[in-house]
């Protein structure tokens, strides 16, 4: 499980416009991490049993079937909500078209456009059949749905990960190869909180954003809820995460601040739908991402993902940043708890992150030099938020470590000849690691490789000859700190 880390510099975008061309730009704002996991492989087919009867032997069968409940489709579902008066007869007409619509485009692509529309009209068909269509899914479902429809036609084929945008809308779109594209909730909420940031004359573009991502969250356990709608790791749709609900939360609250600022902006009640947002906090995984601990409570990633194992600490800091600053703003007493007792755990958590020489994204896996910058930005914010210790003092080491070089040891010291030789070493922290073997000045044997901390070895073939080899180990880190040992090994009959 992973995510794009936030760059240093703007993230490339493809804009696709209404006559269909798309370009590429790089959007200033667009410098927050998005949950972007790796597609999900498709179920294996079910084998059939030996001697089952084949589909022919079996319609011909005399003998009754027993009767099926009829499977939810998209289009039943529809029927449905209507049937019961959750949506109105000119809702159901526009959604069932925009259905049938698609699927007929689906129809007329080939190749790479033709799978990308179809894993989105999957990913429906498979939440109908779940009964997970209700009325506030449907804005976000079908847009997704238009949104493929209008790329695939014309678009250019993307990379992993690639972001979109669409002429006329400022919501970011994030391509799965398999899924299409899908809003990412934490990339636009980002976008809205980098407009606040950069200041009054992008407070207009901050409310138009916000006035297009409010009408696409979803109502889960009684809570406003941002939801993805792809699969991910054996989660499937729809689910959600406390990063991005955080980040959310905070970009509503920025929204309000610019509204002090700026008396022209249309009033818009940010902070009540900031609160109506705060309940999938207290509510458990799967639903919600609120996890009870004996010191308070863990925000989770992903919601079908809540651990242990999975504890990803960089999410976990930024929702209580985000729950922080809306309590701030409001002084919402819910807000407050929630931030307190998630405060709580994560103080107790944080130092198990610190390996001594860098951070981990989650437990025994260290973070890439972005998510290690991330992480540290988001400890130096909530030290100042906070001060408290943990915070600060962690912060601090963190930045130590980009300027620290890892350390090497050599634990191999002898080995036996005409026997392959395992070559062991410990490292400090992840990092690139060559070693060279050398007879006087003739090099035996070299190579490279990546390891993350902890000891790790490298395989040498055998060694004809006896006496003593000289070893040359040297790592350069993620952020280019460079280290380098000589030892030896006594090779022996």
């Amino acid at each position: 499980m992973a995510l794009i880390p936030a760059s240093a510099a703007a993230d490339p975008v493809v804009v696709l416009g209404p006559s269909g061309h798309a370009t590429v730009r790089n959007d200033p704002f667009l410098t927050v991490p998005a949950i972007t996991p790796a597609p999900s492989p498709s179920p294996p087919a079910r084998p059939v049993r030996a001697g089952a009867p084949s589909p022919r032997a079996t319609a011909a069968s005399t003998r009754k079937a027993p009767r099926r409940k009829p499977k939810k489709t998209a289009t039943s579902e529809l029927a449905r909500l209507y049937g019961a008066g959750d949506i109105t007869q000119a809702q159901y007409n526009g959604y069932k078209a925009a259905w049938n619509s698609a699927l007929g485009t689906e129809r007329r692509l080939r190749g790479t456009r033709k799978a990308q529309l179809a894993g989105v009209t999957a990913n429906l068909q498979q939440m109908a059949a779940g009964g997970y269509l209700n009325p506030s899914r449907l804005p976000v479902l079908f847009l997704t749905l238009a949104r493929n429809q209008q790329y695939w036609r014309t678009g250019p084929l993307l990379s992993y990960g690639q972001r979109v945008e669409f002429s006329g809308s400022r919501l970011v779109w994030e391509y799965y190869p398999g899924q299409g594209i899908e809003l990412t909730v934490l990339g636009s909420f980002g976008v809205a909180d980098g407009l606040y940031t950069a200041g009054r004359s992008h407070y207009a573009a901050l409310q138009e954003l916000l006035g297009e991502l409010i009408p696409l969250a979803a109502m889960r356990g009684g809570s406003l809820t941002w939801e993805y709608y792809f699969k991910f790791d054996g989660g499937i749709p729809p689910w959600t995460s406390a990063m991005s609900q955080g980040t959310a939360i905070e970009a509503l609250s920025r929204g309000y601040e610019a509204l002090q600022e700026d008396t022209k902006l249309q009033d818009v009640d940010y902070l009540s739908i900031a609160h109506q947002a705060l309940a999938i906090f207290t509510r458990r995984p799967e639903l919600g991402v609120g996890v009870p601990t004996a010191r308070g409570r863990r925000f989770v990633q992903y919601s079908f993902a809540p651990g242990p194992g999975v504890e990803v600490i960089n999410a976990f800091l930024q929702s209580l940043i985000g729950l922080y600053d809306y309590a701030q703003a409001s002084g919402d007493p819910t807000a407050q708890s929630l931030f307190a007792i998630g405060n709580a755990e994560a103080e107790s958590e944080v130092p198990h992150f610190d390996t001594g020489a860098w951070s981990l994204y989650q437990p025994g896996e260290e973070d890439d030099l972005s998510y290690h910058e991330l992480v540290t930005g988001f400890l130096a914010q909530l030290c100042s938020q906070t001060g408290a210790p943990v915070y600060c003092t962690t912060a601090q080491h963190f930045q130590t470590y980009t300027k620290t070089p890892p350390a090497l040891t050599l634990l191999t010291t002898h080995a036996r000849a005409r026997k392959q030789i395992t070559l062991s070493f410990r490292l400090s922290k992840i990092s690139h690691v060559g070693v060279v073997v050398l007879r006087g000045t003739q090099t035996v044997f070299s190579t490279s490789a990546s390891f993350p901390y902890g000891v790790h070895a490298f395989a040498v073939p055998a060694i004809r000859r006896t006496g003593q080899y000289t070893i040359h180990l040297a790592a350069t880190d993620l952020a280019g700190n460079f280290d380098r040992i000589v030892g030896s090994v006594q090779i022996t009959r």
